[in-house]
């Protein structure tokens, strides 16, 4: 059994994540697994204007690390014989109409050209809105307790046209894991949150980690998430703790632990979710970016290379990295006051690649979701 250790024993991992806290965000914890063992440590505050710390153990939506799970449950359903990885995702999906040239793989590596329902940036600087997501400032926080089917998110996506034709370029899409989703459905016959603790959540022990659906309640002891937005010209701030993530679905809507997200990755790069060849595939990257079928694989400065998934909800967002052997991990959990602006993006990006070059010996975090943590 490892020993956890205090901020006495790493000062330097303290030290990262006080100035994470200190470029914006209200609190912050961080689980480091290495070769000295297990550190733990929190930094800031759980609420706005209280002075306890964030608890180490706390639940925290894990925002866009959903993604990896998701993809990983696609992968136990290839290793199984009961999806094809190259097969067009209209084989199992038919009622969508989708292009016949987008595979399930294209799905998970996002390089399925389908528009982004959250909405869509271009390279021109253009934006097209898709529902009502947390760009959205006060039209969100007006729906943050409606129910959207998944379907619907799809149906909305699809009624725009594609960014790119199916495998020729690469784009970070919500809706490809919202279909990856309804496709694990379709061919099991169950829930994905029943699929997910089949495979992953139960073999593992995950108790801290749920996919909530359209559950508003986020289990006790947690910090609090805030959102910024103006009103008939007045700044104003609300606990959105409590939310309905079914207007993220399985692009972003999970709920997990750092103790439960380093069980998860350690236990996937460590082989024992997915046969050899899949993994390998999982963490093959395409060239653009460098993302693999939902992970990213990062060079370090150090010259080794992390496997991460970063994301952020709507006030909550969380952190997974592990080296490619799942031998060393950092996973963290973050609250802050999020707003349509994405105005943390910037200290998010920078402090992510502060904590990873003191753990792994430097980084690079150049995901969309260390750009934009909202989503």
């Amino acid at each position: 059994m490892s020993i956890t250790r205090t901020d006495q024993d790493r000062p330097e991992l303290q030290k990262a994540i006080e100035e994470l806290v200190d470029s914006g965000f209200t609190g912050m914890t961080m689980r480091v697994n290495d070769e000295r063992g297990e550190w733990v440590g929190s930094a800031g505050t759980a609420e706005l204007g209280e002075n306890a710390k964030p608890p180490t153990d706390g639940h925290v939506r894990i925002g866009s690390n959903t993604k990896t799970f998701t993809a990983t449950l696609v992968l136990q359903l290839v290793a199984e014989g009961t999806i094809e990885l190259d097969a067009p995702a209209d084989d199992y999906l038919p009622e969508f109409g989708l292009d016949r040239r987008i595979t399930v793989r294209m799905l998970l590596q996002h390089t399925s050209g389908v528009f982004n329902f959250t909405g869509e940036y271009y390279d021109d600087g253009t934006y097209a809105p898709g529902i009502p997501a947390t760009t959205a400032g006060q039209e969100w926080v007006d729906n943050r307790f409606k129910t959207y089917l998944p379907q619907e998110l799809v149906e909305l996506a699809l009624s725009k046209p594609s960014r790119f034709e199916p495998g020729t370029d690469w784009s970070y899409s919500n809706t490809n894991y919202v279909l990856a989703r309804l496709l694990i459905e379709k061919v099991t016959g169950r829930t994905y949150a029943e699929e997910m603790q089949r495979l992953i959540l139960g073999p593992l022990g995950l108790t801290g980690t749920v996919a909530p659906t359209t559950q508003s309640e986020i289990s006790e002891p947690h910090a609090r998430a805030y959102y910024r937005y103006e009103e008939a010209g007045e700044q104003k701030t609300v606990d959105v703790t409590r939310q309905n993530p079914s207007w993220i679905s399985s692009g972003g809507d999970m709920i997990s632990t750092t103790q439960d997200l380093h069980t998860f990755i350690s236990a996937l790069l460590g082989g024992k979710l997915l046969p050899a060849p899949l993994l390998a595939e999982m963490c093959t990257p395409e060239p653009k970016v460098g993302y693999g079928l939902g992970v990213f694989v990062q060079d370090t400065d150090g010259g080794g290379t992390v496997i991460t998934h970063n994301g952020g909800m709507a006030g909550h967002g969380a952190l997974m990295y592990s080296t490619p052997d799942g031998s060393k991990t950092l996973t963290a959990s973050l609250n802050y006051v999020d707003d349509a602006a994405l105005s943390l993006g910037e200290a998010f990006q920078k402090a992510t690649q502060r904590l990873v070059k003191e753990v792994f010996g430097g980084g690079q975090t150049g995901s969309p979701d260390a750009t934009e943590p909202a989503q």
